[in-house]
């Protein structure tokens, strides 16, 4: 498991980060199996993981962004994301479960007619709502487009790091899970809490 020092503290959305057991699962914001599995990961898994639940120190889990190119919007919904990650780490999944309850507004059609400013304007808007207006400016800033014509903004970095990891671990489809570095394929977006506690039975040996 790697994940760079920058997005530690937001990109382990549950369980502890030096937990032995490690859970990636890779998302796009505008995936509808991504949306679903993620209401799984919220109400299943995070208890499990949390204080006093039964895996509590065993299991963390990873969010890793999986930017879909196809889709005109992923790159600036996962700007948005590492954003969040980077201004209010404690806070990065209550907006990424507020902006998949919402991803129907950033699908191709809905986006088709806006600029890349609107579209961030937009989501400058769901950070307000979700988090707090007085992180709206900060997330702002860090989405605003840098003087040099091709240089991005101040997450662009961050992006290109989880891009290239998604890469070299040759992950393509949304959303795909590793367990302790090795693709699960059984795991599915349809899964309970039966499915996973017998996941979880069968793998955490800790």
């Amino acid at each position: 498991m790697a994940l760079q020092p920058s997005l530690q503290k937001g990109l382990v959305i549950a369980g502890k980060y030096d937990a032995p057991h490690t859970l990636e699962v890779f998302l796009d914001y505008v995936c509808p199996f991504s949306a679903k599995i993620s209401l799984a990961i919220d109400s299943v898994l995070r208890p499990l993981f949390a204080p006093g639940g039964k895996y509590d120190g065993k299991v963390k889990v990873i969010f890793r962004n999986q930017v879909q190119p196809w889709h005109g919007s992923s790159t600036f919904v996962h700007e948005a994301g590492i954003a969040v990650a980077r201004i209010a780490p404690e806070d990065f999944w209550k907006f990424s479960l507020a902006l998949f309850k919402r991803q129907g507004e950033y699908f191709d059609i809905p986006t088709s007619t806006l600029t890349p400013v609107q579209i961030r304007e937009n989501l400058a808007k769901l950070v307000a709502e979700t988090i707090g207006a007085d992180k709206a400016a900060q997330f702002g800033d860090l989405l605003t487009l840098k003087s040099t014509p091709n240089g991005g903004v101040a997450v662009t970095d961050d992006l290109k790091y989880t891009i290239k990891y998604s890469r070299q671990n040759g992950i393509h489809v949304s959303p795909t899970v590793l367990w302790d570095g090795l693709i699960a394929n059984e795991v599915s977006s349809s899964w309970g809490e039966k499915e996973w506690t017998e996941f979880l039975t069968k793998k955490v040996t800790v």
